[in-house]
């Protein structure tokens, strides 16, 4: 499934979690390995529980059972959360700043205009203007803010959930090419309902089925 050039540094093992809410478990045994150099796409359909899975792997919740490694070491959800980035679905319902600017400066006391400008270059939002408000972007440019919003936090492990929904064709074509070049510098995980869409990105491919992950080579 790893290629050669695929560093493992994030393993989960055993991973069950149910909500106080539900009457049986969510996640039922998962086990995963994911490294930087390519995406791990995590696919499944809606209510399969993948959300919750990147709820619990970026520690904003935590599992009964099962434990995670990063770089071979057990590491408790406080840890999780200071070395992930979550882009949730549609992040751009959720922007707080009235300008592209204040959105990018918001959790931080201090932020170089050098350390914005080399993001806003990484997603390919180096022209926008600063003084727009978020909301007036396309939805492409709307996505890549909020992943910009996130990599200023120099995250080793983004999480993103359903990065391409909403988009147009041929806006979802560019985020994959963005996504692309983000997994070869930080371990990225991407959760969708759609994996035909990401048939053309190189990437390590699982589906997440009745609590458990499977390696998408096992169910085709």
């Amino acid at each position: 499934m790893f290629g050669k050039n695929i560093i493992r540094m994030l393993e989960l093992k055993r991973l069950h979690y149910q909500p106080a809410t539900a009457n049986t478990p969510i996640l039922k045994g998962v086990n995963l390995q994911a490294g930087s150099g390519q995406p791990t796409l995590i696919a499944g359909a809606s209510g399969s529980g993948k959300t919750t899975l990147v709820e619990v792997i970026s520690g904003l919740s935590n599992p009964q059972k099962g434990v995670i490694y990063w770089k071979n070491k057990l590491i408790k959800a406080r840890q999780r959360r200071c070395i992930s980035g979550v882009v949730f679905q549609f992040p751009e319902r959720y922007f707080l700043g009235l300008t592209i600017a204040q959105e990018l400066r918001l959790g931080h006391r201090r932020l170089s205009g050098e350390s914005q400008a080399a993001v806003l270059k990484t997603v390919g939002l180096s022209k926008v203007d600063l003084r727009k408000k978020p909301e007036r972007l396309s939805g492409g440019q709307q996505r890549r803010l909020a992943i910009a919003v996130q990599l200023l936090r120099k995250p080793s492990i983004l999480l993103l959930d359903e990065p391409t929904a909403g988009l147009d064709w041929s806006v979802r074509y560019e985020v994959l090419e963005l996504l692309a070049e983000l997994s070869k510098e930080q371990i990225l995980i991407v959760v969708t309902h759609e994996p035909e869409l990401f048939k053309n990105l190189l990437s390590s491919t699982y589906v997440l089925k009745e609590g458990k992950l499977w390696p998408m080579s096992k169910l085709s």
